[in-house]
């Protein structure tokens, strides 16, 4: 390329399976059940007070760290719900959407040679992250033969002097797992025995179901004491577009994730964030969202009870894989091109998910959608 080098990183990527699925789902005119984003609106009155911030001349440069009304309404949320208090000023931090919150804090303290376990299937912002630090990604397979828990011994089996952070994900992309109370129990006897950082993307914090809580590693106060807990506007309030995250973590950790996020974006979105914070004062926003989706959810799996395809458990995320091997032994990404092209759906494979992708034949859907939507997509899928 002109004689320069490219980024090794770079070299081996293409263009993600969610961009691609979703292309192909347009040219197709399919129903796409791919792709994680609604196809709902928010909330008229999120739209009104964003409108109200700009007339009110809410349009210049945040502060870096985020707006202050906007960082006490996080701190006051993760409180009420995890019991642990963040401070606002030193503590927490508004990015540009949970993405950004990964790459920054990766980039803040993995250095060059050391190792980070990923579980796989693993959301794939995560290696690229790794990678661009110099680090090394070290998957660790989820236990697909138990709806995806993790195995805590093959954790620790894969722990080095050179481990420096583990990445998590609860509520799970693609999965649908949750963490448990052992879950954080046994994370905390690894951390007791290792020097060790965490990335806890805690995204799907408010899609959980069957009346279970969300057990953030806020909740540890070993735990939250070497994590970075990312969560995301864009999931909980139905805004994906609006790219708006934050990050809590310890002084010490925040100190060194602002480095890199100042020189990256430095600031967020002025006015969005204004009426974030408005609108967080509400808690029904946030707590009315498990039942929301869970009814989704059930319309969803009893949906495909009229198709070929075997749904697995689901018990937080607004996806659900399904076991299409009763249809077709073909591998995962040829199959989801096969059923986009000739019967209109689009779904998600699940081998990108991995360094080295697997066959399972399972492919992920998303069910964040309209009812009408949702019976669209059964309907052609009961033809496959």
């Amino acid at each position: 390329m002109g004689g320069h080098a490219l980024n090794p990183v770079f070299e081996t990527l293409g263009t993600t399976i969610f961009t691609v699925m979703s292309q192909l789902a347009l040219e197709h005119q399919a129903v796409n059940l791919g792709q994680g984003f609604p196809d709902f609106d928010c909330a008229p009155q999120l739209k009104a007070l964003v409108s109200e911030a700009m007339d009110q001349g809410h349009n210049q440069y945040a502060p870096m760290a985020g707006l202050p009304l906007l960082r006490q309404a996080i701190a006051d949320k993760v409180a009420h719900l995890y019991g642990r208090r963040y401070d606002a000023d030193l503590e927490i931090t508004v990015t540009a959407g949970a993405t950004q919150a990964i790459l920054t804090a990766v980039l803040a303290v993995v250095r060059p040679d050391d190792e980070v376990i990923i579980l796989e299937p693993a959301y794939d912002s995560y290696l690229p992250a790794i990678q661009l630090a110099g680090g090394r990604a070290v998957p660790v397979p989820l236990n697909c033969e138990q709806n995806y828990r993790v195995d805590w011994e093959r954790v620790r089996a894969a722990l080095t002097p050179r481990t420096r952070m583990l990445i998590l994900n609860s509520p799970h992309n693609p999965t649908g797992a949750v963490f448990e109370a052992s879950d954080l129990q046994a994370l905390e006897q690894i951390v007791r025995q290792h020097p060790l950082l965490i990335l806890s993307d805690e995204v799907y914090e408010h899609i959980v179901f069957d009346g279970q809580p969300h057990l953030s590693l806020a909740c540890s106060e070993l735990l939250s004491s070497c994590t970075f807990v990312l969560s995301s506007f864009g999931k909980t309030f139905h805004v994906t577009g609006w790219k708006v995250g934050y990050c809590c973590a310890p002084a010490a950790l925040t100190a060194e994730f602002r480095k890199v996020h100042q020189f990256n974006v430095f600031t967020v979105n002025t006015p969005v964030q204004w009426a974030l914070a408005r609108f967080l004062g509400d808690r029904r926003h946030y707590l009315e969202l498990p039942a929301f989706y869970q009814r989704r959810r059930d319309r969803f799996v009893q949906g495909l009870a009229r198709t070929r395809f075997a749904p697995l458990p689901c018990r937080g995320t607004y996806f659900v894989l399904t076991d299409y091997s009763a249809i077709s032994d073909e591998p995962e990404e040829t199959f989801a091109r096969r059923l986009v092209a000739q019967y209109g759906v689009a779904a998600i494979p699940l081998a990108p998910f991995y360094i080295r992708p697997v066959n399972r034949r399972i492919v992920r859907f998303c069910f964040a959608k309209q009812d009408a939507t949702l019976e669209a997509g059964i309907e052609r899928l009961a033809r496959v």
